[in-house]
């Protein structure tokens, strides 16, 4: 079974929203059917694009996933990535690539979603007047 026919959108979804629950922040999948040469530079665009560095506090944070190259990034906008730093970020990549390398697809995006989530409650916490800046979606990009 491929990569994509084993994706549940719909319990990734929800685990967004159960993260973006306890935080102010914004978190963000994507999944590219590109082979991109330079993933960090596609996901940078990517994030640009699904406006990512809109959100009030620059908070948002941005799962990459291109499985046709068997690789992912996760991009932390500069408020979160200046709270968590680069340790952060490496130990949430570690434990996705565990889960992924297993072949449990679905379990390394939510894994991923709910670790972010979690540092993301820490420093920016969900306020009484917050709203969701960002549509909570799958974002799939398919080859042109």
């Amino acid at each position: 079974m491929s990569f994509f026919d084993q994706l549940d959108n719909e319990r990734i979804v929800k685990a967004i929203g159960d993260a973006e629950r306890a935080t102010a922040a914004e978190i963000r999948v994507h999944i590219t059917r590109r082979r991109p040469v330079d993933i960090e530079a596609y996901a940078k665009v990517r994030f640009e694009r699904l406006g990512m560095t809109r959100t009030a506090a620059r908070n948002g944070v941005l799962i990459y996933v291109a499985p046709n190259i068997r690789k992912f990034e996760i991009l932390g906008d500069t408020g979160i990535h200046e709270r968590a730093g680069q340790a952060f970020w490496d130990a949430v990549a570690g434990e996705m690539a565990e889960l992924f390398r297993e072949g449990r697809v679905n379990e390394a995006i939510v894994r991923g979603i709910a670790r972010a989530g979690e540092e993301l409650a820490k420093h920016f916490p969900r306020q009484a007047a917050d709203v969701d800046e960002l549509p909570n979606v799958v974002d799939e990009e398919h080859e042109e």
